[in-house]
């Protein structure tokens, strides 16, 4: 039988008998006596099915119940008999013998899971609450009997030997529950008993203060739980951890104290209460009865306070010098080198944190094997020593193995053989020097695997050990050597005397006769394209190449080609490319794609190279269709309109959802405005006609798709940016007037520009004046909801308009050229900011600060000198900033932007890609670009929740960059469950409202100094 059986049968049995116990009081007799008898026959049981280590406890408590039933039946048999139980008589002697019987098998259940460990700090956690337990129980209970002039001598020691033997074996359930470690399910069980045992005690004799027990009440049910419970938590498996020794983790809980400091509070309060009492007696002179013995408890756990105090303070003296000991031995550890020194070098750090005088005997045993290990330290008895190690008369040792450098496979058995208590207390102690062992044990294999490819031709080493596959080419195209990788990857076992073109794709052998002429010209393969190969199986994959011209060298004499698999990691990129890319509901391109490609067309057609024209397409009165007759419908209607404007405009334009219901168009090489009207004109008709669309429920409706029009061309725009706005306006002119028209952009439009051309002139007498201030964001660690750094924000503090976002200002400086100025002053105070912060406290959780360059302030000459200045300027260190710039600037003049890129890490200063995903190459330049984050664009962050391809999307762009070894802050998170959401996928740094909005400096501090808020 299992013993899940056995406690299902157990519990029903009890169940049965409680209730025919309480419902027929004529049973009492018998069905009381099968409560107790089959809890203990169920202690036996649990004995033989769950076999613990030490099974003499259990049987003690068993004899326990036996005793205590054997006590009921006398007591009850006298009562069936018609007759009145003597008292004291032979029912109070079996009671009392309980108390001796479960008090020894506890002690035993100490004993076993501290290990024979004496714990002081255990023994006074137990002790502070059991002296006051034991006050209230001689006021309430164990005073009365003693004051009693109705009971003899004998009497009042019988009764005063209930509570006395109570509050035993509540002093014995709290030591074993502050034994240090883990408490199994069967402690918690035998505490519940022992409540329902206490509780009945103190029940039963309080009724026999007052004369009016009775038998079948419900104080009865305590002892019933008492009997129950002990029978049932033998038959628990987690029953077997009460007698073995539990595993402690060394350091104190902070939860301990408190029974500790509420115990110490009962004698005050014991005695304000028989204060209160007195008082309220006519005659108090007598003062407070149990003065004496509150005095001598309060005394008693002030004495015991102090000493556990006292403990802490050994402990952490004790600690502290462990500590200094370990320092100590590292360093001889770490000036070992080789295994030799390392082994001299533990066996006498061993020596310098053993306790002084305490025997030890060590043994450090060198054996081959086949699986070497490092399986850290443990605690073992002499049964578990290895065959020929002597044991010396010790029965506790210590065991360590870790695995040894060089062939063939060896590891090391350390073996410390030391009195129990010192190893058990000890074991964290020895598991940090393992720790440092193992590390110098590595250092030492690498240090020979390097000299020993020091002895050997490097690269044979290389090819041998790569994972990636390693050909050396002949002159002929021929290979001469594969290393053993190319079966796994290429699947084949023997590749020599293979002409290379049998293993690349025929489409891709002139890309390979490329590759191969640039290596032996000495041109390298620096931004060569992917080779497609093909397998022993016929599969296609793609492979990076790398190559070395090493034809000179006597011992090589060809060309080494390093073949890496990127099958997946392009499929990635394109997925990624498609999902950043392109709308998820009508598949036409999205807006970052659009403006990318009309920054691409607007620079390919500069100056009288073509005329462009963007074409915006917004829906009249979209809200009522999704207002009326549902998103579904709202959402099919925008994939027909999608269709139509694809089916006008065709494959040679791009089409484009911009967001909602707008659209755009970018029409490249139209010979003049005409073309582009007629376009729009096409599209105004083709969307006039009425949309038959479904609304997912079998049902159908005939819905307007009726739209307005902007249309704008690029000869009158001097930025794809302002081509936008100009279509942009165009569009407002044709929603003001009669709906369901085009309209071109007409130079009128231009009243907002008024208001740059102001804006323009302020923003010079803005910085001539000192108007701008800089506010602070904070970037968190998700992982420690730490404040790891702050991204610095401008202000502009209008003497008129009062203190203006970038909104309204950076555009403008952008084009005026004042972004170089403003940006430059933004470095140095954000700089000399964090250098304050830094000097104020050194400890703050702050790492970086991060600053917005444009590009326009990049590629001013001279920028990398002004950061340098700045940084010498503010006393800050280079790591301390962070520069973001955007993927535009890195992907045009790349060789120019990424050389002043590498001299800027070289000094320290990492570099953030911002609002990564609106640039629409970045992908397949992200392995190459010389940066060290990437800030996700809060477009991807907003719909993560909602949008499954969304989340997708974001999941593979934080899979990418950590495989790139690139950090990813996530911006505009808004709410807690897109910050779950991204530290599931592993995203190590977030900012947004659901942390901090911007705020000046001090506040900064404030933050940092109160991080739950921000978490």
């Amino acid at each position: 039988m299992t013993t899940r059986v056995a406690r299902a049968c157990f519990a029903a049995w009890i169940v049965v008998l409680t209730a025919v116990y309480y419902t027929f009081p004529g049973s009492h007799l018998y069905t009381w006596a099968a409560l107790g008898y089959s809890s203990a026959a169920m202690i036996v049981v649990g004995v033989r099915l769950n076999k613990p280590d030490h099974r003499l406890a259990w049987y003690l408590i068993a004899v326990a119940l036996v005793t205590f039933n054997t006590g009921d039946n006398a007591y009850n048999l006298i009562l069936a008999l018609g007759r009145v139980p003597a008292f004291p008589g032979i029912a109070d002697v079996l009671y009392l013998l309980v108390y001796p019987l479960i008090t020894a098998g506890f002690i035993m259940f100490v004993r076993y899971r501290s290990g024979g460990v004496s714990n002081r700090a255990a023994l006074l956690d137990a002790l502070v609450p059991t002296v006051g337990l034991g006050l209230l129980s001689w006021i309430y209970w164990i005073a009365p009997f003693t004051r009693s002039h109705d009971l003899s001598l004998l009497e009042k020691l019988v009764s005063v030997g209930y509570p006395l033997g109570d509050v035993l074996a509540l002093a014995m359930t709290l030591r074993l529950f502050t034994i240090p470690g883990r408490r199994p399910r069967a402690l918690t069980a035998i505490a519940v008993a022992m409540v329902g045992l206490l509780v009945s005690d103190i029940l039963y004799g309080q009724s026999q203060l007052n004369s009016d027990w009775t038998l079948g009440g419900p104080v009865d049910l305590g002892w019933i739980v008492f009997y129950a419970v002990m029978g049932y938590t033998a038959l628990m498996p987690s029953m077997r951890k009460l007698t073995e020794p539990s595993i402690s983790s060394g350091h104190e809980t902070p939860h301990r104290i408190i029974p500790m400091a509420s115990a110490a509070l009962i004698a005050p309060v014991a005695l304000y209460l028989e204060w209160i009492r007195g008082a309220d007696v006519e005659n108090a002179r007598d003062g407070v009865v149990d003065a004496p013995v509150i005095a001598a408890a309060a005394a008693l756990m002030f004495v015991l306070v102090i000493a556990r105090v006292n403990g802490l303070a050994v402990d952490q003296r004790r600690a502290r010098a462990r500590e200094r000991a370990l320092r100590q031995a590292g360093d001889k550890l770490f000036a070992a080198a080789t295994v030799d020194d390392a082994l001299q070098a533990t066996a006498d750090a061993i020596g310098t944190l053993m306790p002084t005088d305490t025997p030890y005997e060590l043994h450090q045993i060198i054996e081959a094997t086949e699986t070497p290990e490092n399986s850290g330290v443990r605690v073992v008895g002499a049964d578990q020593v290895p065959d020929g190690v002597p044991t010396d008369g010790y029965d506790t040792f210590l065991i360590g193995t870790l695995r040894l450098p060089g062939t063939p496979s060896r590891q090391l058995l350390g073996i410390l053989a030391a009195p129990g208590p010192v190893l058990r207390d000890m074991v964290d102690t020895f598991a940090a020097l393992t720790a440092q062992v193992e590390v110098v044990l590595e250092r030492i294999a690498l240090s020979g695997e390097v000299n020993r490819r020091d002895s050997e031709a490097w690269f044979r080493t290389l090819i041998q050990n790569s994972s990636d596959v390693i050909l050396i080419v002949t002159d002929d195209d021929h290979i001469r050597y594969a290393s053993p990788s190319a079966a796994g990857v290429l699947g084949h076992e023997d590749l020599a005397g293979t002409p290379l073109t049998a293993l690349v794709a025929v489409s891709h052998h002139q890309t390979m006769q490329h590759i191969l002429t640039a290596v032996r010209g000495g041109r390298g393969t620096q931004n060569a394209p992917d080779l497609t190969v093909l397998r022993a199986d016929g599969q296609l994959i793609k492979v990076e190449v790398d190559g070395r011209d090493l034809r000179d060298d006597p011992t090589v004499g060809g060309l080494v080609l390093t073949l890496g698999d990127v099958t997946e990691r392009r499929r990635l990129e394109d997925d990624l490319s498609h999902l950043a890319f392109h709308d998820g509901l009508t598949g036409l391109a999205n807006r970052v794609m659009f403006r990318n490609r009309l920054e691409q067309a607007f620079v390919a057609a500069g100056p009288g190279g073509g005329n462009l024209s963007v074409l915006f397409v917004d829906l009249d009165d979209f809200k009522e269709v999704n207002d009326t007759l549902g998103h579904a419908v709202g959402d099919e209607l925008l994939v027909t309109v999608g269709s139509r404007i694809t089916d006008v405009v065709g494959e040679h334009a791009l089409s484009a959802r911009m967001g909602g219901d707008e659209f755009a168009v970018l029409l490249e090489g139209c010979p003049d405005a005409a073309a582009a009207d007629a376009v729009a004109a096409r599209i105004v008709a083709s969307l006039a006609v009425p949309f038959e669309v479904s609304d997912g429920l079998g049902g159908s409706h005939i819905v307007s798709g009726a739209a307005s029009v902007g249309v704008a061309a690029s000869t009158d725009a001097d930025s794809a940016t302002e081509l936008l706005r100009h279509a942009d306006l165009a569009l407002y002119q044709a929603k003001g007037g009669a709906k369901g028209t085009f309209q071109r952009y007409q130079p009128e439009l231009h009243t907002a520009m008024n208001q740059r051309l102001e804006v323009r002139a302020a923003l010079h007498e803005a910085i001539d004046s000192e108007q701008f201030r800089v506010m602070y964001q904070p970037i968190v660690d998700l992982g420690t909801g730490l404040i790891a750094g702050v991204e610095a924000l401008v202000r502009w503090e209008h003497p008129v308009r009062g203190l203006l976002g970038p909104y309204h200002f950076i555009e403008v400086a952008e084009e005026s050229g004042a972004i170089v100025a403003i940006g430059d002053w933004v470095l140095n105070e954000a700089l000399g900011q964090f250098a304050r912060w830094k000097a104020d406290d050194p400890a703050m959780s702050l790492r970086y600060v991060s600053v917005n360059v444009s590009a326009r302030q990049f590629r001013t000459p001279g920028f990398v000198q002004r950061v340098r200045e700045a940084i010498e300027t503010s006393g800050a260190r280079p790591e301390w900033l962070l520069l973001e710039i955007t993927e535009s600037l890195v992907l045009r003049d790349a060789e120019q932007v990424w050389a002043d890129l590498r001299v800027l890490r070289a000094l320290g200063v990492r570099i953030a890609i911002d609002d990564f995903g609106t640039g629409y190459s970045s992908l397949s330049y992200l392995r190459q670009m010389p940066v060290d984050v990437l800030k996700l664009d809060k477009s991807f962050i907003d719909d993560i929740l909602s949008s499954e391809q969304q989340h997708t999307m974001v999941d593979s762009i934080v899979a990418l960059a950590r495989n790139l070894e690139l950090k990813v802050i996530a911006e505009g998170v808004e709410d807690a469950g897109q910050r779950a959401a991204l530290t599931r996928m592993g995203c190590p740094y977030a900012q947004g409202y659901l942390f901090a909005k911007p705020v000046w400096p001090a506040e900064i501090v404030e933050l940092a100094n109160a991080v739950p808020e921000l978490v």
